[in-house]
């Protein structure tokens, strides 16, 4: 198995392309081609990370924070990055990195958080947009259905929980085939016109070519008509941070729960520790920046890491809010990767960094 076929597996559900634009998801280094060993995951990539892979002969470290935020002038052993790629490449290790992406892809570390909370009809909180794209085919009557299903099987037509999503109309085509052309139906030099269908089905633009590709091989014509058409639609399967319901119950009840199911040392919160809680917003890692959206969303409660002072003190009065900590935040990101690669590659050697452990501590 290569290394590259356990990369493809991660980005089934979080291409990079739903990164932030200040991101870096992605490969960071080593050679995707190599057959792949086995795969550590881990939140952080450190020196001891790298040794941990090298001590049990896995080739493949995947992380969620990428190695290489910013952009690197040299690599030497003067810096700790400079150290760890020079014994990754040599040890043949690829470094590959799943953050914004896997934040903002439905089922991803908000998502998953959601889910440990036991939240029910769950959104996303602030959909993307630019991400979806609309194919349009145009394809003889009797080859409809072969069409649409091979789009569909490659990933188009998906709209919230409905698959197999198309529009159809019926029209007349027409063409003439030159001296070149072997024509599926017509003859050379004459125009044709042939009863048609027209196929418009939605999908992610990180998928459009494979979409295309799959029509193209059951389409019957030598030189299919098709359109690509960018959608500024908002995507309301991917995005920052969700929002959903749970069971009613106290403030000090939900502050509870999240200690116990994020394993969380001290929660640092405002609000009415007797006040009912309905409505959850989270978002995992530094989610500040949503509080805003959470209060638009009719939430009793902000679920995330990194608040400020000043974030509390001005939004205490409209939500009550709760900082459980960036590291606590996000350790699910490592089980989702951990049960993609188990359902797609079951013999794969999966292991969990004993190295990736929380630099801050509580006394």
């Amino acid at each position: 198995m290569r290394i590259r076929s356990v990369l493809d597996a991660i980005e089934s559900l979080a291409h990079r392309t739903l990164q932030e634009s200040y991101d870096n998801s992605g490969l960071q280094a080593g050679d995707v081609a190599l057959d792949c060993s086995g795969v550590l995951l881990t939140l952080d990539v450190t020196e001891k990370t790298v040794d941990e892979a090298i001590e049990h002969n896995l080739n493949l470290i995947i992380s969620h924070h990428p190695l290489l935020f910013k952009p690197v002038k040299q690599i030497s052993p003067d810096s700790a990055v400079g150290r760890i790629l020079i014994k990754a490449i040599r040890h043949g290790i690829a470094i590959y990195s799943a953050h914004t992406s896997l934040d903002n892809a439905w089922g991803g570390v908000s998502h998953r958080m959601a889910q440990l909370l036991g939240m029910t009809d769950i959104s996303v909180l602030e959909p993307q947009s630019a991400t979806l794209a609309k194919v349009v085919v145009f394809v003889p009557t009797d080859y409809v259905d072969a069409v649409a299903n091979a789009m569909f099987a490659a990933g188009a037509g998906h709209i919230g929980d409905y698959d197999s999503c198309s529009y159809r109309m019926q029209g007349t085509g027409s063409f003439r085939a030159l001296d070149a052309a072997q024509p599926f139906v017509g003859n050379i030099g004459e125009v044709h016109c042939e009863p048609e269908t027209r196929i418009e089905v939605i999908a992610r633009r990180s998928n459009v070519d494979r979409i295309v590709s799959a029509m193209l091989k059951v389409h019957p014509y030598e030189e299919p008509a098709f359109d690509i058409i960018a959608l500024d639609n908002a995507d309301k399967r991917a995005g920052s941070g969700v929002v959903g319901n749970i069971d009613c119950c106290t403030l000090a009840e939900l502050l509870t729960r999240l200690k116990d199911r994020f394993n969380v040392a001290a929660i640092r919160y405002a609000g009415d520790s007797n006040g009912k809680v309905r409505r959850v917003a989270l978002c995992g890692g530094s989610g500040a920046f949503l509080i805003s959206n959470a209060i638009a969303a009719g939430a009793d409660i902000y679920v995330t890491g990194d608040l400020k002072y000043h974030d509390f003190t001005t939004f205490a009065d409209r939500i009550a809010l709760a900082d459980i900590g960036h590291y606590e935040s996000e350790q699910c990101a490592k089980q989702i990767l951990a049960d993609i690669i188990s359902n797609k590659f079951p013999d794969m050697p999966v292991r969990m960094a004993a190295s990736d452990t929380n630099t801050i501590k509580y006394f």
